[in-house]
């Protein structure tokens, strides 16, 4: 609940700013609308932007499903092989050197302009983040616990499944939330690049029929669905991955 009080608190005070920018320098509408005209517009095209959204949110949903999915997968992969770590650690590094905007044309070319290419385009922007701290994690078991695991005869894969695992489980939980800011980022470079639905494409029209007030609302809407979803994903994780609940000193749930 902090989290969302201060993420309220937070708007407030953006909102705030923002209507004295529009107070003090007398901007026109059509350049920068004010929090109320954006809040009317968002009201009257509540119909329209929801259905808007609802594409963006099952673009994202997806993406972060098949992304973070992959993303495990990789990093148990890598923890336990050295030619997988010597082969491809520098592929996914080399990937992220390459911009997602030089991607989403081929996707779009490749996929077409339906959900696909939107989705392709969120695993991309997510799998690195997710692959990396996972990693991380995985590499940086306590060494007290390695020591015991491997004084008991304990097999690699019960090493792997009963210990690596749950002591990495809270860097898991920071790519997850990494992840969860980052895919709204993928989808919307896609809808922008070529789509029919989505915030970003709502946006584009809207800038094209020069109504900014509309544009600024899918923007709002985009921001509060980002925001949205890192504070699930910090509550799901708190919950799934501590044992109180928090993230203080290191205390993940027992296995099974």
């Amino acid at each position: 609940m902090r989290g969302w009080r201060s993420a309220v608190l937070a708007a407030l005070l953006l909102a705030a700013v923002w209507q004295l920018v529009v107070w003090t320098t007398g901007v026109q509408h059509f350049i920068l609308p004010s929090p109320g005209q954006v809040l009317a517009a968002m009201w009257g095209n509540r119909v329209l932007i929801g259905e808007h959204a609802w594409v963006t949110l099952l673009e994202v949903l997806i993406g972060l499903a098949i992304g973070s999915a992959l993303g495990i997968a990789t990093a148990i992969h890598l923890s336990v092989s050295a030619a997988a770590q010597a082969l491809l650690r520098p592929l996914l590094v080399f990937s992220q050197a390459i911009p997602v905007f030089a991607l989403a044309p081929i996707l779009t070319l490749w996929l077409g302009y339906g959900l696909w290419s939107k989705i392709a385009m969120a695993v991309l922007i997510i799998y690195f983040p997710v692959t990396s701290a996972f990693f991380d994690g995985l590499m940086r078991t306590p060494r007290g616990f390695m020591d015991l695991a491997q004084t008991m005869g304990a097999r690699p894969a019960a090493i792997m499944f009963r210990i690596r695992i749950p002591a990495a489980l809270p860097a898991l939980g920071t790519g997850l939330k990494l992840a969860a800011v980052y895919a709204p980022i993928g989808a919307v470079i896609g809808e922008w690049v070529g789509a029919s639905r989505g915030l970003g494409y709502l946006m584009l029209l809207a800038n094209g029929r020069a109504k900014i007030d509309l544009m600024f609302a899918a923007m709002l809407v985009l921001g509060v669905l980002s925001v949205g979803l890192y504070l699930a994903a910090d509550f799901l994780t708190r919950r799934a991955f501590f044992a109180d609940g928090s993230e203080g000193a290191f205390h993940p749930r027992a296995p099974g």
